[in-house]
C-alpha cells in the first residue's frame, strides 16, 4: 500500500468523524474496523473528500431504488474494467449474495464482459458503454429508462461513476486485499 500506516488513535477530530460516520452507518453493521479498510482507509485521511464520498456511496448502496443484483452487476463491471482487485473481490461476493450467477462473474473477471440475461444484461451494457464510449447510445438509453425508470437511470449512472472513483482510489494507492479475499486478477 502506498499510503503511510495510520492507526485510529492517530486520527484528528475531522478524520475520526468520517470514520465514525462509516462505522456507524449501514456499512459498519457491527463490523469494527470497516472504516479503515478498502477505499475508506484512504477517505478517512481526507475528511472533506472522505465525508462526501462515503455519503454518496451510502446513498448508492443502501438507499437506491435499483435491485441489488442490478447494482452489483454494474459495480462488478466497473471493477473488472479497472482491474480493481479489492473492488471486484468485495463486490463479487455481494453480487453472488444478490443472486448473480457466479459463472458469469468469473467470465466478467476474465474478459471484462459476460453474457448476463435480462435486466442484468442491460445494467452491464449501460456500464460498458459509459466506460468504453463515455456515453450511452440512444437505443440503450431508451431501453434502460423503460426498464429502470428515469430515476433508476440516474442511480445507475451514479453507481457507475461512484465505483470508478472507488476503483481508481484503490488502484492509485494500491490498497491490498483483505484476509480471505481471492485475487481476481493475479496476473496484474
Amino acid at each position: 500500500m502506498r499510503l503511510s500506516p495510520i492507526e485510529r488513535d492517530q486520527l484528528n477530530a475531522k478524520q475520526k468523524a468520517v470514520l465514525e460516520s462509516i462505522e456507524q452507518g449501514p456499512r459498519g453493521n457491527g463490523r469494527p474496523g470497516i472504516g479503515m479498510i478498502g477505499p475508506f482507509g484512504a477517505f478517512v485521511r481526507s475528511p472533506a473528500v472522505g465525508s462526501a464520498a462515503q455519503a454518496l456511496g451510502s446513498a448508492i448502496r443502501f438507499d437506491s431504488s435499483l435491485p441489488e443484483n442490478i447494482k452489483e452487476v454494474a459495480i462488478c463491471t466497473v471493477g473488472a474494467y479497472y482491474h480493481s482487485k479489492f473492488e471486484f473481490a468485495a463486490h463479487r461476493r455481494l453480487a453472488i449474495q444478490a443472486g448473480v450467477d457466479e459463472t458469469l462473474l468469473d467470465e466478467l473477471g476474465k474478459t471484462g464482459q459476460a453474457a448476463f440475461k435480462d435486466k442484468e444484461a442491460l445494467a452491464h451494457q449501460v456500464a460498458l458503454e459509459l466506460l468504453n464510449k463515455h456515453q450511452i447510445t440512444d437505443t440503450t438509453y431508451a431501453e434502460a429508462v423503460s426498464c429502470f425508470t428515469e430515476n433508476g437511470m440516474i442511480e445507475l449512472v451514479a453507481t457507475v461513476g461512484y465505483y470508478c472513483l472507488i476503483s481508481l482510489t484503490l488502484n492509485a494507492f494500491q490498497i491490498p486485499l483483505e484476509k480471505g479475499m481471492t485475487d481476481p486478477f493475479p496476473e496484474d
